[in-house]
């Protein structure tokens, strides 16, 4: 595995031009503010254009020495912690940009003063500083990058100030801060804390801790306490190991006793008896938030966690917390917008001398690359694409696997036959150890990384030979210095990072090197080049529209790439080549020109490419091969996995294949493995070529209800999806015309095995008879009649009842005959399905008294059986009430039906069958019919004598007049 690339991430680079030495510096979204070291008291501002040029904006003075800072992209701040004799100062600089435009005006103000009585309309453009005092120094800060809210570390405490925008009039809202809560964390003096989307992560000098603020439930307490506290921070986790204390206090004389680091994730941090207390410092309104804390992470590190033994040193650094937003999600960079991106992922990083952690804080807390530098590092900086580590001589730049992270954050089908993405667990590789003269601090900001060098004094003549350990490019001289004490020792550079396509090109050209090995390498490679242009793509608002088309192009070329190798390589993950061919949008003859070898009939082929292959063509591609590329397709399959030949060429990509050479390959599977669906593809070939007596010969081979089960197991044999419709095959049409009834039957097994809906059968008979869209054919009402007879479930009963009663009574209406012979009759119904019953005598006496004419439906009307009254009724009435006027036929039949029923019913049982949304003034005079009727005794035989039909007539005759 490549360990170290060697690449090219950096390119130009360009000196800042600061006046004085810098100390402390920190990057906006497009500013650069640098703070002089001590001895001064004064920020330059500088902003940063394309390529690293610096303009400076301006300056302003300070009430001292900067020892901490921190610029906010929400409301466009800058932070300090400054000193004045023995005291520090929290001071917030709000708009900063006016002394850019020339403007001297200050404003010196305490957080939350009236600002209504100091601010009017002509002193709008003016820069504000905020001070905020605290009862304890302060030592640390960060501004949250989603709210723009502060958070400040003090000893046992942080403080947090909630960014608020207020409206002095319409023209004019100035920024303020609030101080809204405290988090008592006994027995801890933070080092450096980071905050982001309410994360709180604080270190110590060995501990790190990671909260998040959570909004309490409405009836919890204003404050909540998480553990006790027994001890300090150093002995948290580990209460219970070691000797007894009185033991362990004979030895401290003689021994030195470390402790073993822990780590405790996600719920299990909570058992790092670190206590929390939250004092809320808000006024109290009905709008106030009340949050209680969740712990999620605690690691506790020793003195000699180091690859080179003991050593005092050991500290913790460069805490960070990095986010990543949803892709596509709305924002800019103006402070209107930035609140409203969707946060999608949490990164938090932190760094001992000789390693670096990086973890994820998703829905589980979970440590995805460990860093070990090759030197003691002295600050370290992490991005989407890159870790950037600075040692004592040297920029070192290394790969991240946070874009892999959260592309599983954002598609949960990421890692499907559809969508794949490198694993978070990719090893880590270098990819460039540049050599600079004495490092000392690093920031980064877009595609730019900021670098301080404070050379020694026995290197500054080193320094000024020729720059052979410096970067090769452009480098701007410092014509503003003019103080020769300044001149040599230390610099501020810009250094430009090369494009992303740029760096993607090169590492594909580096994978070559390895492309005829076939070895793990060019996969690792590759994968890196793709999560650097998909860490690219996650944040397209950076992005030009060319820059964004382009990085597309490189984000389907390298998945192209990684499905070659994974269709190449015997590699465990050999399945992949499938969703990264997939994601490439390459078609299949595509991809196989770029893997089958022309003319090589010796070529074998590996698993990863016969994956893709199989998958490929058993899904409803709107793609057609060639009769070359079929062929050859059939030649591979032939070779390489002849048991799925039979499914391969129902494809609708093999549509151009030979059928005589296909007839011939099946031929010699069916003497390993015969089925009855290779059987049914040999018919199918055989009626492609017009071979009716090999046709009839295979379909033989098996009895129908086989026959039936083979459609069943492939369904595509009978029908085919193109551009989303259901289109028959040649063989379901012969069938059509020579076996419908097997045509039903295999229809039929289709919709029992979860093959076919109701409304793809709708679209393939209607297609299949060649039929108007709103035509219901006989073949598909037979395929109703089939279903019904087999079908189980309940919801699909009701609708095959609800489509046949409705064809019936539109065919009767109509006087519509079938237009070929039904498949079942009544009497096939009656004997084989339990939703038909015997024949009513209602039911035959409407078939009696109708028009010759009508003797055509006779078989119709017997289906509709007083079991499907409560079916038929409520149609005919929503029929009606759509039809209205217009179809007086429907209205006759309905009244006619009703006349007969209320003379042959009893008056509860009459009422029992009426719909409940009918119309009463319909159905009241056939009420007052059936209750005022008065029958003579019937005879034992009731109405099924012999003498029924002309009885009903009679009586019904009598009661009209």
């Amino acid at each position: 595995m490549v360990q170290l690339y060697n690449l090219h991430p950096f390119g130009s680079q360009r000196v800042v031009p600061c006046r004085q030495e810098p100390g402390r510096f920190c990057c906006g979204r497009d500013v650069l503010f640098v703070a002089s070291a001590a001895g001064s008291c004064r920020v330059e501002a500088f902003a940063v254009r394309e390529q690293g040029h610096c303009e400076p904006l301006g300056a302003f003075a300070t009430l001292g020495p900067v020892r901490r800072m921190a610029h906010s992209p929400a409301g466009d701040y800058l932070v300090t912690i400054e000193e004045k004799g023995k005291a520090s100062f929290l001071r917030a600089y709000v708009n900063w940009r006016c002394m850019s435009a020339g403007s001297a005006r200050v404003c010196v103000r305490m957080v939350g003063h009236k600002m209504e009585e100091s601010y009017r309309e002509t002193l709008k453009e003016q820069m504000s500083i905020v001070e905020m005092p605290l009862s304890d120094p302060p030592l640390c800060i960060s501004c949250c990058p989603v709210s723009g809210d502060l958070l400040v570390g003090c000893k046992n405490k942080l403080v947090m100030f909630c960014l608020k925008y207020v409206v002095i009039n319409q023209n004019l809202t100035v920024l303020d801060f609030e101080r809204s809560l405290i988090l008592h964390i006994d027995n801890l003096i933070p080092a450096e804390v980071a905050f982001c989307a309410r994360h709180v992560a604080i270190t110590t000098e060995l501990d790190v801790l990671i909260l998040k603020l959570e909004l309490a439930q409405p009836h919890a307490a204003r404050t909540e306490r998480r553990g006790a506290a027994p001890g300090g921070p150093l002995r948290a986790g580990v209460k219970d190991e070691g000797p007894s204390t009185h033991a362990l206090q004979l030895e401290l004389d003689e021994f030195i006793i470390c402790q073993k680091p822990v780590e405790l994730l996600g719920e299990e941090s909570a058992r790092c008896e670190i206590p929390v207390t939250l004092e809320s410092t808000e006024l109290p309104t009905e709008h106030t938030e009340r949050f209680q804390v969740r712990y999620l992470l605690f690691r506790c590190f020793t003195p000699d966690q180091s690859p080179f033994g003991f050593c005092e040193e050991t500290k913790l650094h460069s805490l960070q917390l990095l986010p990543v937003y949803r892709t596509g999600s709305s924002g800019t960079a103006q402070e209107e917008t930035e609140n409203k991106r969707e946060l999608l992922s949490l990164f938090c990083f932190f760094s001992l001398p000789h390693a670096g952690y990086l973890y994820s804080l998703g829905k589980s807390v979970e440590l995805i690359s460990t860093y070990q530098y090759s030197e003691k590092s002295e600050q370290a900086v992490l991005t989407r694409q890159f870790l950037h580590v600075i040692t004592s001589e040297s920029l070192q730049c290394f790969t991240v696997r946070c874009s892999a992270a959260a592309a599983r954050d954002e598609d949960p089908y990421i890692d499907t036959t559809v969508k794949a993405c490198p694993p978070v667990a990719l090893d880590v590789c270098t990819l460039r150890m540049q050599l600079f003269i004495g490092p000392r601090a690093i920031c980064h900001f877009k595609n730019h990384i900021i670098l301080l060098t404070k050379a020694d004094t026995e290197d500054i003549t080193e320094r000024r030979k020729p720059a052979r350990r410096m970067l090769s490019g452009k480098t701007d001289s410092i014509k503003s210095r003019t103080n020769s004490e300044s001149e040599p020792g230390w610099n501020l550079y810009i250094i430009n990072t090369v494009s992303t396509i740029q760096l993607y090109r090169e590492m594909v050209d580096y994978s070559r090197t390895y492309e005829n090995a076939r070895t793990e390498s060019c996969i690792h490679l590759l994968s890196e080049a793709h999560l650097l242009v998909r860490a690219a793509l996650m944040e397209p608002r950076f992005l030009r529209p060319d820059e964004e088309e382009e990085l597309l192009r490189a984000f389907r070329e390298s998945c192209a790439a990684l499905g070659d190798c994974y269709s190449r390589c015997d590699t465990k993950d050999y399945h992949l080549a499938l969703p990264y061919y997939r994601m490439s949008g390459l078609p299949v003859a595509e991809v196989l020109k770029r893997t089958v070898s022309e003319g090589d009939e010796t070529q074998t082929y590996e698993r990863g490419f016969m994956f893709y292959l199989t998958h490929s063509l058993n899904e409803d591609l709107n793609e057609e091969l060639t009769k070359e590329s079929a062929n050859k397709v059939l030649q591979i399959f032939c070779v390489a996995d002849p048991v799925q030949l039979p499914h391969i060429l129902c494809s609708p990509c093999m549509g151009n294949v030979c059928p005589s050479a296909a007839v011939r390959c099946l031929q010699q599977v069916e003497k390993v493995m015969p089925s009855v669906v290779l059987t049914l593809t040999k018919a199918s070939m055989a009626l492609r070529m017009g071979d009716l007596m090999m046709y009839e010969h295979e379909m033989d081979s098996y009895k129908e209800t086989v026959l039936a089960c083979g459609f069943a197991r492939q369904p595509r044999l009978l029908r085919q999806h193109q551009d989303g419709a259901v289109v028959p095959t040649e063989l379901a049409a012969h069938l059509k015309e020579t076996q419908p009834a097997l045509l039903v039957a295999a229809a039929v097994a289709l919709h029992e095995n979860s093959k076919m809906d109701l409304e793809e059968a709708d679209s393939f008979f209607k297609m299949l008879c060649s039929g108007s869209e709103r035509a219901v054919p006989q073949l598909l009402v037979d395929f109703w009649e089939a279903l019904l007879v087999v079908c189980s479930q309940e919801e699909t009963l009701q609708q095959l009842l609800l489509r046949l009663i409705s064809q019936y009574v539109w065919r009767i209406s109509k006087r519509q005959l079938p237009e070929t012979k039904p498949l079942k009759t009544t009497e096939d119904l009656i004997n084989s399905c339990n939703h038909f019953g015997l024949i009513f005598p209602w039911v035959t006496c409407i078939m009696s008294v109708g028009s010759p004419s009508d003797k055509d439906c006779h078989e119709d009307i017997s289906k509709l059986q007083t079991v499907w009254w409560n079916k038929l009724l409520p149609e005919l009435c929503e029929r009606t009430r759509l039809a209205g006027s217009d179809c007086p036929a429907l209205i006759s039949s309905l009244q006619e039906t009703l006349s007969v029923v209320a003379v042959e019913l009893e008056l509860r049982d009459f009422l029992s069958l009426l719909p409940e949304d009918g119309t009463a003034a319909f159905f009241l005079p056939h009420l007052l019919h059936c209750s005022q009727k008065q029958l003579p005794p019937c005879n034992s035989e009731g109405l099924r004598g012999p003498n029924t039909r002309s009885g009903l007539r009679e009586k019904s005759e009598g009661n009209e007049q």
